[in-house]
């Protein structure tokens, strides 16, 4: 698993490649909590590179999600391929996370609460 981060005005887009499954769940929840502890609030999260997410990967995206909200910020999930679309799906992630198909409608979502 690989996670990358860029700035993109004000909103930080990151994107995970690979697979996040229980092995590196717990590194990456850290990783990305500490973006939204240094004050990042408005994100893309591109998974456009992600080819695998188990239950705990989806926990991390759950705990992400809800310090965003905490901290009055906002995410939007992008890229997902149709197999990691239907874990989302699955999971009943799609009806309470905002997802788009690609990383420019992503960034046209999280400019309209700026």
């Amino acid at each position: 698993m690989i996670l990358t981060n860029e700035k993109i005005g004000s909103t930080l887009v990151a994107s995970i490649a690979g697979q996040v499954n229980s092995a590196n769940a717990s590194g990456l929840e850290s990783q990305l909590l500490a973006l939204v502890d240094n004050g990042e609030h408005q994100w893309v999260l591109d998974l456009g590179r992600l080819e695998y997410i188990s239950s705990a990967g989806l926990r991390v995206v759950l705990m992400l999600a809800k310090r965003i909200r905490e901290n009055q910020g906002q995410l939007v999930l992008c890229g997902m391929h149709p197999h990691v679309r239907e874990v989302f799906d699955i999971s009943g992630f799609l009806a309470i996370l905002t997802v788009v198909d690609t990383r420019e409608q992503a960034l046209a979502e999280t400019n309209l609460k700026e």
